[in-house]
């Protein structure tokens, strides 16, 4: 073999290796240089990027093609960790590669995120990389025969893999923390050791309650139950004096006769809703889910696991799903059936219900769960109602004139447009809530219902004007036979939520 040829195939290699950590050094939350780094993130590092380049070599023949390709990808994997942590302060990790797909089915959700500027800058650089490596690089194997291209990137891969296995062995330790280990590690070797933590399987103590619940004595009637997660849901109102009261207008008459209402610590802001629906269904704290917290439906939630819904399940409980989006999203519709679900009403029974916004109406949503509480049933039904009214980009709505009018009793500053957009749609929430109780109350039996916001909205300008630091959402559990007194203020954590709610209903001794 010539020297020239080798040259042709180490120096994109080189320059490439070089330029990954160049293009690293984009990320805006700032990782170590490459010298501050262990001998095993480099390691790391160095194999994912030769074991990437061997294989797209193999595949175009052409070193410099391989090369500039795998750094357009890098550059956009970059790109949208920025835009990921500029709205949700987190940046991109490999749980993430999930939702490349869902981009594609569901753009308005992930798109302008990223931006025009920017997506077109990635399109740009794909279109130069395929045209250039196509037009103006010849084949490897115009040059060397097959079988010696072929033992050429074999050598290559079996370089990446003892570079692999030297980085894994000595294992650098995560503090599952996307920040700080995206800043000790940098993007390759993070994302690397995050897709080796999911892996494993973490000690969990599952909820000896909800999976035994023959221990547990129950009244000779079993209450309904509607549990709705409302999208982004909280209360407004604490960000600015201006906002008119009436807003929010049912949700302080029903904390009012709650059994009880108050704060709740949620596991995340502006997004990923599964971190919280996940503890509210279980009981687990999301920390102690280990690697799995991000996501939990992705390798945990595929087990069968003892939940509220099982629980409730077992003891009689006719136990449905209301989500007007998509089952797939989340993999909900694989996972719902393991958690204890046995009915998943989804967008497919919303097609042609009306719209707020982007998404169907909390009006609408509402209008389905009422229908299916039934009083000539003799089984007692459980309904888990997931909203998608609110859900962002709020930017992309449009505001009216009489907007800030309607809800503002003193005008906003400026930047706020996207609260004036949330309050829209809270307001619709709010009207959902009363539309619930109403039904609830002209039911013959006793019935329940529990009200949570999944995390605040994605507002991350408004919460700098406002200088936001409590990102904990509201909730509030209330039967329809009591129709006076206050309700007790006790702020809790959603994964305790659950065993509250039985507490109050009295199918269980005590929750914690």
């Amino acid at each position: 073999m010539k020297i020239p040829i080798l040259l042709e195939v180490c120096l994109p290699i080189l320059g490439g290796v070089i330029l990954s950590f160049f293009i690293e050094g984009l990320l805006k939350n700032g990782v170590h240089p490459f010298w501050k780094r262990d001998f095993s993130v480099i390691f790391i590092h160095l194999g994912v990027w030769l074991a990437l380049f061997s294989s797209l070599l193999l595949m175009s023949q052409r070193p410099w093609f391989s090369m500039f390709f795998l750094l357009t990808f890098m550059f956009f994997l970059v790109q949208v960790s920025n835009a990921k942590f500029r709205v949700l302060k987190e940046p991109l990790i490999v749980q993430d590669f999930d939702f490349l797909f869902d981009a594609l089915k569901h753009p308005r959700l992930f798109l302008p995120f990223l931006g025009l500027v920017r997506a077109s800058t990635i399109i740009l650089f794909y279109t130069i990389s395929i045209c250039t490596g196509v037009t103006l690089e010849n084949s490897l194997t115009d040059k060397l025969q097959t079988y010696v291209f072929v033992a050429l990137v074999s050598i290559l891969l079996f370089v990446s893999l003892i570079l692999l296995l030297a980085g894994s062995i000595m294992k650098n330790p995560l503090q599952f923390n996307p920040e700080r280990d995206l800043q000790q590690l940098g993007l390759i070797a993070s994302m690397w050791r995050y897709a080796q933590e999911e892996s494993t399987t973490p000690h969990l103590e599952f909820s000896s309650i909800y999976e035994h619940p023959k221990l547990y004595s129950f009244p000779a009637t079993l209450p309904n139950l509607v549990v709705v997660q409302s999208e982004s849901f909280f209360d407004a109102r604490r960000l600015f004096y201006g906002i008119e009261r009436e807003v929010l207008k049912e949700f302080e008459i029903l904390k009012s006769l709650s059994v009880c209402q108050g704060r709740l610590q949620v596991p995340t802001v502006g997004a990923n809703t599964v971190r919280t629906e996940f503890s509210f269904l279980s009981g687990l704290n999301n920390e102690s889910l280990g690697i799995h917290r991000f996501n939990p439906y992705r390798k945990i939630a595929q087990k069968s696991i003892p939940t509220l819904v099982s629980y409730l399940k077992k003891i009689g409980y006719k136990t449905v799903c209301v989500h007007p989006y998509d089952a797939s999203f989340y993999n909900r519709n694989k996972v719902f059936p393991l958690l204890g679900f046995g009915e998943f009403i989804d967008i497919s029974s919303f097609m042609e219900s009306k719209k707020e916004g982007p998404y169907i109406s909390d009006i609408t949503l509402a209008e389905k769960v009422c229908a299916l509480l039934d009083d000539s049933s003799n089984q007692p039904i459980f309904i888990f109602v997931i909203s998608m009214e609110n859900h962002g980009p709020l930017q992309l709505e449009k505001i009216s004139q009489s907007d800030a009018k309607e809800f503002y009793s003193h005008f906003p500053p400026d930047g706020c447009k996207n609260l004036t957009i949330y309050l829209r749609h809270l307001r619709n929430a709010d009207r959902m809530l009363g539309m619930l109780r109403e039904k609830l109350s002209t039911l013959s039996s006793v019935s329940w219902l529990c009200w949570y916001g999944d995390h605040l909205p994605m507002m991350p300008r408004v919460y700098e004007i406002f200088n936001v630091l409590d990102k904990r959402t509201d909730y509030l559990i209330w039967n329809s036979r009591r129709d006076s007194g206050h309700g007790t203020e006790h702020n809790t954590q959603v994964d305790n939520l659950g065993y509250l709610l039985l507490q109050k209903m009295n199918l269980l001794k005590s929750y914690l």
